[in-house]
Formats: C-alpha cells, structure tokens, sequence
C-alpha cells in the first residue's frame, strides 16, 4: 500500500511539472521504477501506460484555458507515435546506454541556449511564419522514439526545439506538446505490447499512476496561464538541465561520485535559482514600463485648462 501511495504521489508531482513546465512526467515517474528494480523495457510501458490518461486529461485541460496550436499536434503527434512505436519494440530487445548520454548532451546543449535565452534577452523575437512540417516531422520522430526508449523525452527534446524558434509562446508550446503526447503515449503502449507481451507490467502501478496525474492535470493547465513567459522559459531550461545533467554523470562516460554529482548539483540549483530571479526580475521591470507607457497616452488624451474645468462642471 505504501508504494502505492508512493506511486500516486510520484504521478501527481511529475504531472504538476509536465503540464506546467511541458517535460518530466516520463523522466520523474520511469526513475523511480527503475530505481526500485523495475527492468527499462517494463518501466518504461507502465509509465506510457499512465500517461495514455494523463495526457489525454492535460491536453483538455489545455485545450480549455486556451494552450492548444491544433495545427502543430497534427503536424508533431503522428510523425512522434511512429517514432514511439519504433522506440518502444527496438527497447524491449536492445539497450540504450550508449544512446542515453549521447542525446543528454544535446538536450542539455539545449536546455543552455534556452535557459540564457531567456533570462539574459526574455523572449525570443517572435515570428509570423507558421512552424513548417520540415522541421515538426523529424523532430517528432526523434522525440518519440527518444521517449519510449528513454521512459521520458517527447518534453525535453520536443519543449526545448520549439522554444527555441520563437515561433509559438512558451504556453502554447506547452499545451501543444502536452496534447500530442496523448498519440505518442498509445503508440508506445502498443510497441510494448508488441515486444513485451505485456510482460513485467504492474497494471496497479499504472493505476497509481494514473490517479496521481489526472488529479494534478487541470490544476497545471490553469498554472501555465499564471507563470509569465519570461520566468517560464527559465524554469524550463532548469529542468532540462538538471534533469541532463544528472543522467551523464550516472552513465559510463563520467560514473560520477557522489561528492561530484552533490556539488554539480548545488552549483546547478544555485545557477537556476539566480536566472529565475533574474527573470522574475526583469518581468516586473518590463511591466512597470509596459503600465507606465500605457498611462501616458491616457494622461495625455485627459483635458487641460478651461475644457477640463467646464468637464468638472
């Protein structure tokens, strides 16, 4: 029973950052599964299995306040479920610890540019022109395959890229990578099915699962409206960081210590909690002038001198 709770917990935590932050469910809930013995193949499938409701739950959630480019579910949704479905039948006969790190550095190159991006310039210069199928279909592909394969990525490879463009504001992007999510999620079950047999599958730890992120799916959906852009794009490139980061120092290429991966660790919180503030910052600031400019058409538009005494009278 414990572990149950321990379960729903996990589900409604990971939830609350994947529906505000647009990443981590799959990352949150597949480490604690492995983390209590569960082989990748088989954490990985409870986790999609989960997340077939949870994200169903967070994209109408999304879709509700507003947070959904349908075009761009489309256009990410299907290439990412053939992506998943691959990732999901080549994990359950073949490892990924080589593939792991090698795709944690991109993601954490990543997650730097986003990070700087945002809390040193704010928000990327924003374009008109639609997000082209060109770059949405091979980025969904990898993004789905990375997911199933990894137990989490359609946020982190996904949020991060279109971020990046500064095609969409960052709530968008969120809402719009969450929805897809829910096609990506079914394909990958499927592919576990497929190589698994739906072997080592713990359909009570779904259920947990599932439970935690559907409770935690409308409360995050309302809280991407709350959090500004600005602070949101900080908060974002955090998570991939620290989220990276931590996956290279366990693999081969570092096998961290743990005096290393504490004080990695704490520099890294020390350096997000900065950019946030900053960020935090540098909103106010912007929306003082915002405010400020604003006042000035009205005080000016206000009449003066003889008119403004025959108004009073």
């Amino acid at each position: 029973m414990r572990t149950l709770i321990l379960l729903a917990l996990v589900g409604l935590g990971a939830q609350l950052v994947d529906g505000s932050l647009g990443m981590a469910y799959g990352v949150t809930s597949t480490t604690l599964l492995l983390a209590i013995g569960t082989n990748p193949a088989a954490a990985s499938a409870t986790v999609h299995l989960a997340e077939i409701g949870t994200t169903l739950a967070s994209g109408a959630s999304h879709w509700r306040f507003g947070n959904v480019d349908w075009k761009v579910v489309a256009r990410i949704g299907i290439p990412g479920a053939i992506g998943a479905f691959a990732g999901a039948t080549f994990l359950s006969s073949l490892s990924t610890e080589i593939a792991k790190p090698v795709m944690s550095l991109i993601l954490l190159t990543l997650g730097l540019y986003v990070l700087l991006r945002f809390t040193v310039q704010g928000l990327p210069a924003r374009s008109d022109k639609p997000l082209r199928r060109r770059f949405l279909t091979p980025l969904g592909l990898v993004a789905g395959f990375m997911d199933a394969t990894g137990g989490g990525g359609w946020g982190p490879v996904g949020t991060p890229a279109i971020l990046a463009s500064g095609r969409m504001e960052p709530r968008k992007v969120i809402g719009s990578i969450d929805t897809s999510e829910f096609f990506v999620a079914i394909a990958a079950s499927i592919g576990f099915f497929v190589g698994l047999s739906g072997e080592g599958i713990d359909f009570t730890w779904v259920l947990a699962l599932l439970i935690g992120g559907l409770i935690a799916a409308p409360i995050a959906a309302w809280l991407v409206r709350l959090v500004p852009p600005r602070v949101l794009g900080s908060l974002v490139g955090g998570v991939i960081i620290l989220t990276n980061s931590r996956t290279l120092l366990n693999s081969d290429w570092i096998a961290a210590g743990p005096v290393l991966m504490n004080t990695v660790y704490v520099i890294i919180w020390v350096v997000w909690a900065a950019a946030v503030a900053w960020s935090v910052r540098a909103y106010r600031r912007d929306k003082a002038v915002e405010t400020a400019e604003t006042a000035e058409p009205a005080e000016a538009a206000k009449p003066h001198g003889p008119e403004a005494d025959s108004v009073s009278v």
